[in-house]
């Protein structure tokens, strides 16, 4: 009898499996110096990702969302200021600033890379009266189209704020790490991510001295020195456990980027193989009813924080459940738009304002992507969705091949 294959979406016992020998030196040094808040971790961490990410400074905070709410208080953002960010992104982006009173101005995406439209950004700008700031999100762990959002934002004289959460590591178009170009990039470091933390955990990375040393006080509520606050911060410090356990998991995550883009090879592979095309082409374009990850050309860097796949909506959901049916995990990043949230509904930006947004909740699915999983395991996923779409008739006549030729271009 053959034993069923099961796919999580993310399985981290097998990272902690693997690491256990270096974390756990590293955690249990943490609790006999019983130096638990502001340990020399926090300061190690941020000279090693600073470091990573080629950046000059990076500070580390307690969380991704904090991490955005410090950038926005670090720019000077005040009650009534407007921000354009994408809706199409973790609820943190907008809630941040609607935290501080400022008012989210929501941009549609780019249908092809699913992240912050220039164009329409530049649109947004023209029509607010007290534009403070851009804030665009790198997506899935591809680089928003930072030229042409910089270009606006000079144009209007704005700062940029890069969300960062899902992208440590990821390269733009230029080959520069995302979160340098911007005035502040903003990092999570939630499990999930590429480099997670056993808990919550962030940091923001950024080129400007005055930048760095505000921040640095905000996250302890805006003292420096001890007990003499200039500035009303908040209490956002980088855990010491946490930063113990990223200064171990940093050394591996260059390993773990290209364990994702060899799974996101073979994806591609197998689906192109069964008739689909790139995120590049809309499903109206024919071929197979599936679009997969369009790769942005070098030196540019996808790390693949997820891989998101689109069918028709009429067949999303179905599908959804026919991989819960094969044990296959996966996820709707994002469900419903910002703009479409009960709690926005005072900005009166309701259904249809931004279609490729919408369009985008309704068709989209994260398959598992992490760097454990197996050839078999990727192999299944593979073959239960083009299974799925050549049973209701929404593949093309090359989908028969997806098993032979997945492995044979993939490589294993």
């Amino acid at each position: 009898m053959t034993t069923p294959i099961n796919v999580p979406l993310l399985d981290l016992k097998l990272q902690y499996a693997a690491l256990r020998k270096e974390l756990e030196p590293a955690i249990t040094q943490v609790m006999e110096s019983a130096y638990y808040i502001m340990n020399p971790d926090i300061a190690g961490f941020e000279k090693e990702v600073a470091a990573y990410c080629r950046s000059k400074h990076a500070i580390g905070c307690a969380n991704g969302s904090d991490a955005i709410l410090l950038a926005l208080m670090a720019i000077g953002i005040q009650p009534g200021d407007e921000v354009i960010c994408p809706s199409y992104t973790f609820f943190a982006t907008a809630g941040s600033i609607a935290r501080l009173g400022a008012k989210p101005i929501f941009a549609d995406i780019d249908p092809a890379t699913y992240n912050m439209c220039p164009s329409h950004t530049r649109e947004l700008a023209r029509g607010c009266t007290r534009l403070k700031a851009i804030m665009p999100v790198h997506l899935y762990g591809q680089a928003a189209d930072l030229d042409a959002l910089l270009a606006v934002a000079q144009e209007f004289n704005v700062p940029v704020i890069e969300d960062c959460a899902q992208a440590i590591g990821t390269r733009d178009n230029r080959g520069v790490d995302v979160g340098n170009r911007g005035d502040i990039g903003t990092f999570s470091c939630f499990p999930t991510k590429n480099l997670g933390a056993c808990g919550d955990a962030g940091f923001l990375t950024t080129k400007n001295d005055a930048h760095a040393k505000l921040l640095a006080m905000l996250r302890v509520h805006g003292m420096e020195p001890k007990y003499y606050h200039q500035h009303v911060g908040v209490n956002s410090r980088l855990d010491s456990l946490q930063a113990a356990i990223l200064r171990v998991k940093l050394r591996h995550l260059d390993a773990w980027h290209a364990g994702r883009q060899r799974n996101a090879d073979f994806y591609d592979a197998a689906f192109t193989a069964a008739g689909a095309r790139s995120s590049d082409s809309p499903l109206s374009g024919g071929g197979t009813l599936l679009r997969f990850p369009a790769r942005p050309a070098a030196p540019a860097r996808h790390i693949y924080n997820q891989y998101i796949i689109r069918v028709p909506a009429a067949h999303r959901d179905s599908l959804r459940d026919h991989l819960k049916a094969n044990s296959i995990g996966t996820e709707i990043y994002y469900p419903v738009p910002l703009h479409m949230q009960e709690c926005f509904k005072y900005l009166n930006c309701g259904k249809g304002s931004l279609p490729q947004s919408e369009q985008a909740a309704l068709e989209t699915i994260a398959l598992p992507i992490f760097p454990e999983l197996t050839t078999p395991q990727l192999q299944h996923v593979a073959d239960t969705i083009v299974g799925y779409l050549s049973s209701r008739g929404l593949t093309s006549s090359r989908a028969a091949t997806v098993t032979t030729a997945s492995r044979a271009t993939a490589g294993v």
